[in-house]
């Protein structure tokens, strides 16, 4: 079960430039949530009787508000999608775009961020500019980019060792600290073990600080696929490299290396690469 699945959309049009009579959208916005909010209490009611979600009915219920909150957020953003297609001459759009951007995805994203726009030199959407130019840094389709880095036994490696060496290779950054990583981090490794006689790669790239903590968590989730670090957090040459200001964040590189997909995760890793080498 998805912790927010639904956009946090209904209060941005109270606010400052985005309080206009003309925002004919905030109803259409606060009825998707109020179904969103109805879901979400019905999963904590489960959780609260089955704390450990075992019995059958939860887990079968579980899964329809899973898919009924994917849905409705769904909804959600091509309504986002329209109110930015539909308004490119006033502010409307600026609080909408704030909001969903790192679910809007490169392409969304730029159309948004046309110059073009009334609303581009928003000062609002300076961190939306910001998470364009981190896509731009690993835009499915470039050659991928250097990384030389120390693996946990502290000698030298370099991300060309695997890619572009004809096989597919997820480049996985994460790190011990990381929470969102660590619940992602069995569907990596599922995927690992079904496709890895197949010739699927992971590498690891982990934003540690800590030595001790990075190895501790590679062993306790079984990742038995490289590793490679400079143990420096957020000040890593990686994150700098590849834009990458949030994890878990992954690229998908093609066997000549070029960038194929960036951020796959859940069921979208598992259906790229089930399309890549089949069942």
């Amino acid at each position: 079960m998805k912790k927010t699945a639904i956009l946090a959309l209904t209060a941005l049009t109270a606010m400052g430039v985005y309080a206009q009579s003309e925002d004919v959208y905030r109803v259409q916005m606060e009825a998707l949530d109020a179904q969103g909010q109805q879901v979400l209490q019905e999963f904590r009611q489960l959780q609260q009787a089955d704390p450990e979600g075992k019995q059958p009915a939860t887990k079968a219920r579980t899964m329809v508000l899973s898919a009924r909150l994917d849905s409705l957020q769904q909804v959600q953003l091509d309504l986002v999608r329209q109110i930015i297609r539909d308004n490119p001459d006033n502010q409307i759009p600026v609080g909408y775009i704030k909001e969903a951007m790192y679910e809007l995805g490169y392409k969304d994203l730029k159309a948004a961020l046309s110059p073009k726009t009334a609303y581009y030199d928003n000062p609002e959407l300076a961190p939306a500019k910001k998470l364009l130019a981190a896509y731009e840094k690993r835009l499915p389709g470039t050659t991928f980019k250097e990384l030389t880095m120390q693996d946990m036994a502290g000698q030298p490696v370099k991300l060309s060792q695997w890619v572009g060496k004809g096989q597919w290779v997820l480049v996985d950054f994460w790190a011990s600290w990381c929470g969102p990583c660590r619940q992602e981090m069995p569907n990596v490794v599922a995927n690992y073990e079904k496709y890895h006689a197949k010739g699927l790669q992971i590498v690891g790239v982990s934003l540690d600080q800590k030595k001790d903590a990075w190895v501790k968590a590679v062993q306790q989730m079984g990742m038995q696929w490289p590793q490679m670090s400079d143990l420096k957090g957020w000040k890593s040459v990686a994150a700098d490299t590849y834009g990458i200001f949030s994890i878990p964040s992954s690229l998908l590189i093609d066997p000549q290396g070029k960038i194929a997909a960036i951020d796959l995760r859940g069921k979208q890793l598992g259906d790229k690469l089930r399309e890549i080498y089949g069942e």
